[in-house]
C-alpha cells in the first residue's frame, strides 16, 4: 500500500473517531474544559483510549525501526522546554478554550459547512502564516 493510501486511511479513521466521540462538537469540548460549570469529563475517556492505542503502537513501530508503509522513523526530538514552547502552548490552549476547536476537529467540521469552523480554520492558517513570517524576522 502506498504512503498516500496509508495517509488517506489514517486521516479517514481519525475523522470518523473524532465524529463518533463527539470531539467535533465545540460545545462538548467547551464543557470538557469548563471545570466550574457544566463539566463533561467524557472526552477524557476518548483521550485515554487514544493513548491506550497509540503508545503501544509507537513502541512497536520504534522497535521495528520503520512505519507500516516502510518509512524510517525519525529519532524523537529533544525535549527542550523554552519560552517559545510555553507561549505557543498557552496560545493554542486559549484558542481551544475560546472556540472549542483544535485543528483536527475544526478541519473535520469543514465538511459540515459551519461558518464557525470556516472562520476558525482561516484564522488558524493566518496565525500560522504570521508565526512563520515573524520567525523569518
Amino acid at each position: 500500500m502506498s504512503r498516500l493510501a496509508f495517509a488517506l486511511l489514517a486521516g479517514a479513521l481519525f475523522g470518523v473517531g473524532l465524529a463518533v466521540s463527539g470531539m467535533t462538537n465545540p460545545d462538548k469540548v467547551l464543557n470538557f474544559l469548563d471545570v466550574t460549570g457544566a463539566r463533561d469529563p467524557s472526552l477524557g475517556l476518548v483521550m485515554g483510549g487514544a493513548l491506550a492505542v497509540t503508545l503501544p503502537g509507537f513502541a512497536w513501530a520504534r522497535r521495528r525501526g520503520r512505519s507500516l508503509d516502510g518509512c524510517a522513523i525519525p529519532p524523537a526530538p529533544t525535549a527542550r522546554v523554552d519560552a517559545r514552547l510555553l507561549v505557543g502552548s498557552a496560545l493554542f490552549g486559549i484558542g481551544w478554550g475560546i472556540a472549542g476547536y483544535c485543528p483536527g476537529p475544526a478541519l473535520a467540521n469543514l465538511t459540515h459547512g459551519t461558518r464557525e469552523a470556516l472562520v476558525f480554520v482561516v484564522a488558524m492558517l493566518a496565525g500560522s502564516w504570521l508565526a512563520k513570517l515573524l520567525e523569518r524576522g
